[in-house]
C-alpha cells in the first residue's frame, strides 16, 4: 500500500492551494480528483474575481487555475479520473482508478471535495433541458457547447447572475431571471450588467411548470406570496428550450462523515458540514477540511482555506515549527477576514439590508429591480460631475473589492484601507481617460464620462465583453440601466488591449442630457 505524508481529496481551488503549501514544505503529496481535468470550478469561471491584488482580484478564474497548476507541477502527484470512494480508520484512502480499486495510506488528509448543485422540483423538472447553472457553465466554457437558444434562469444568487451573463456572452437569449425571494441574492453589480442587456427580473416568482413531452419547449412561472406559496392566476408563459437552476449548493461532506468527523447541520454554511477549527481542523486527528465542503463561500476564500489547511497539515507532521506555522497563517487569516467583510459577510446575515457596519445600501431599489436609476446613482460617492473626462462608479454595495484603486495611474479613485468601502472619486486628480479602471472592474460598474465633449453631446466609455466588437463609426441605440433604448448613439472609440484582459472599452457619443442614462450599446440590426 503506497503511503503519502498528505493525501488531498479534490483538485479544485482549495485542494490545489493546499497541495502547493504542503509540497513546498517537503511533504509527499497526492491529490485525487474524479474529473478528467484539474482545477475544479476555476476553469469554467471566465469572469474576473473580486477582492484585492492578494486575492487575485481582476484575474479571470481560468487564469488563476493555470497559476495553481504551475505551483504544484512536479512537486505533487495529481491523479485524475480517480474518485475517492472511502476513508477508513488509520487514514486509509480508497480510490477507484481505471477498472480497479487502489488503497493508499496517508499520515494526514485534507478533504476539499467542494459542493454540488441543488435542484428544486416542479412539474416537468426531469425533462431534458432542465439543468443546473453549473452544468450549463461547463457546457459553454469547457466544451464550447451552447446549452440552449432561449433560456430561463431560476435563482438570483451570484451563480445565477454570473452564468446568466455568460449565457448572453455565448449568444443565448436569456428570456428572464426568476427568483422566489423578494430581493436579488447576489451582488448588485452582477445584476446590473444583466439588466442593462435587457433581461427582465421576476422576483417573488418561481417556476411552476416546464412544458414539453420529450424536452423542454416552454416554462410557466407564478408569483409567490410572503410564505413562498404560488398565487393562482399569476401565471406567465415563456417560450424557452432550457431552464437553468441556480438554487444553491450543498457541501459534499460524505467522506468526512465516513471518516468519523463530528458533523453538524448548519444552514448558514450550506447543510451538513464538519465541525472545524479556525484553520480546517476536524475532530479526527490529522484530517482537515477546506473550501466549500466546510461551508459555501467564494473560490477566493476556498484558496485561502486550502493554504491554511496545507500549512496546518505540515505542522501536524512536523514539517514546520509552530513558529513557522503561525508566521504563515497570520497574513492568510487577515486575507480571509478581508473577504468576509461587508453586506454579504457571515456577520451581516440576519441584519437589515438597509445598513451594515460599513455603510448605507440601496436596498429596495437595486436589490429589487436589478438596476438603479440616474437619480438613485447620485447618492453614491463614486458618481461625480465635472469638466472633462472623469470616472463615474456605480458600485452600490459594500463588497470586498478594490482593483479600481490599484489600477488608476493618476490615483483618481480611492477605496481606502477598508476593502468593503464604496469607492470615491478624487476631484483634484487629473483623469487621463486611459480606461484601466473600466476594464479592471470585476463588476463592470465603472464608466468614463465627458459630459460636454462637443456642443450638445457627451461621450460615455463603457465595458464591453461581447463579440463581434462594434467598430468605430457604427451607429445604434444607447440602452439605459434597465436595457431600454433611450437615444441614438455612435461608436467613437474602441480599445481592446492585452492589459484589459478581454474586456474591451467602448466609447459612444450621445446627447448631453443622456450622459447619466446611457449604459450599454446595441448596434443597428443587432
Amino acid at each position: 500500500m503506497k503511503r503519502y505524508d498528505l493525501i488531498i481529496v479534490g483538485a479544485g481551488p482549495a485542494g490545489l492551494s493546499a497541495a502547493a503549501e504542503a509540497s513546498k514544505r517537503g511533504m509527499s503529496v497526492a491529490v485525487f480528483d474524479e474529473n478528467a481535468k484539474p482545477g475544479g470550478q476555476l476553469f469554467k469561471q471566465i469572469h474576473k474575481f473580486f477582492g484585492s491584488k492578494k486575492h487575485k482580484a481582476k484575474m479571470r478564474g481560468y487564469r488563476i487555475g493555470e497559476q495553481l497548476l504551475s505551483e504544484v507541477k512536479g512537486i505533487a502527484d495529481v491523479e485524475l479520473n480517480s474518485p475517492v470512494i472511502g476513508i477508513y480508520p488509520g487514514r486509509e484512502v480508497v480510490v477507484r482508478q481505471g477498472d480497479g480499486i487502489v488503497h493508499y495510506c496517508a499520515d494526514s488528509i485534507i478533504v476539499a471535495t467542494g459542493a454540488s448543485e441543488n435542484a428544486v422540483p416542479f412539474e416537468g423538472w426531469t425533462l431534458p433541458g432542465v439543468m443546473g447553472a453549473g452544468a450549463a457553465q461547463t457546457m459553454m466554457n469547457l466544451h464550447g457547447v451552447k446549452p440552449g437558444e432561449n433560456i430561463l434562469m431560476l435563482g438570483s444568487g451570484n451563480v445565477g447572475l454570473v452564468v446568466a451573463f455568460q449565457l448572453l456572452q455565448a449568444g443565448c437569449n436569456v428570456k428572464a431571471l426568476v427568483d422566489a425571494a423578494p430581493r436579488i441574492g447576489g451582488y448588485g453589480v452582477h445584476a446590473a450588467k444583466i439588466a442593462r442587456c435587457g433581461v427582465p427580473f421576476y422576483l417573488s416568482h418561481t417556476v411552476a411548470k416546464a412544458e414539453g413531452t420529450s424536452c423542454v419547449t416552454g416554462a410557466v412561472i407564478k408569483r409567490v406570496d410572503e410564505h413562498f406559496r404560488p398565487i393562482a392566476g399569476t401565471e406567465k408563459h415563456f417560450d424557452v428550450d432550457t431552464i437553468c437552476l441556480a438554487v444553491g449548493l450543498s457541501p459534499m461532506s460524505q467522506l468526512l462523515m465516513m471518516a468519523g468527523c463530528d458533523m453538524e447541520d448548519n444552514p448558514k454554511r450550506g447543510g451538513q458540514v464538519p465541525v472545524c477549527g479556525e484553520y480546517g481542523e476536524t475532530s479526527a486527528p490529522g484530517i482537515f477540511a477546506a473550501g466549500d465542503v466546510s461551508g459555501i463561500e467564494e473560490a477566493s476564500s476556498a484558496m485561502i482555506e486550502g493554504r491554511m489547511a496545507g500549512i496546518c497539515a505540515a505542522a501536524y507532521l512536523g514539517f514546520c515549527t509552530e513558529s513557522e506555522k503561525w508566521t504563515a497563517l497570520c497574513p492568510l487569516k487577515d486575507d480571509l477576514n478581508d473577504l468576509r467583510q461587508g453586506m454579504f459577510a457571515p456577520k451581516s446575515h440576519g441584519k437589515s439590508l438597509e445598513t451594515t457596519d460599513e455603510g448605507i445600501l440601496l436596498s429596495g431599489t437595486l436589490l429589487k429591480k436589478g438596476h438603479i436609476t440616474s437619480e438613485e446613482a447620485e447618492r453614491f460617492p463614486g458618481v461625480v460631475h465635472e469638466a472633462g473626462v472623469h470616472p463615474v462608479i456605480e458600485c452600490t454595495q459594500n463588497i470586498p473589492c478594490n482593483p479600481c484603486q490599484d489600477v488608476c495611474p493618476k490615483h483618481c479613485i480611492r477605496v481606502g484601507s477598508n476593502i468593503t468601502a464604496l469607492p470615491e472619486v478624487d476631484k483634484s486628480a487629473n483623469c487621463i481617460g486611459c480606461g484601466m479602471c473600466v476594464a479592471s472592474c470585476p463588476g463592470q460598474a465603472i464608466f468614463l464620462l465627458n459630459e460636454n465633449c462637443a456642443p450638445g453631446f457627451a461621450t460615455v466609455t463603457l465595458p464591453y465583453e461581447f463579440l463581434p466588437l462594434p467598430q468605430k463609426g457604427r451607429k445604434g441605440k444607447a440602452l439605459d440601466r434597465a436595457g431600454k433604448p433611450v437615444c441614438s448613439a455612435e461608436v467613437v472609440g474602441v480599445k481592446a488591449s492585452p492589459a484589459f484582459d478581454h474586456t474591451a472599452i467602448l466609447t459612444i457619443k450621445v446627447p448631453s442630457e443622456m450622459a447619466m442614462d446611457a449604459r450599454f450599446f446595441k448596434e443597428e440590426g443587432a
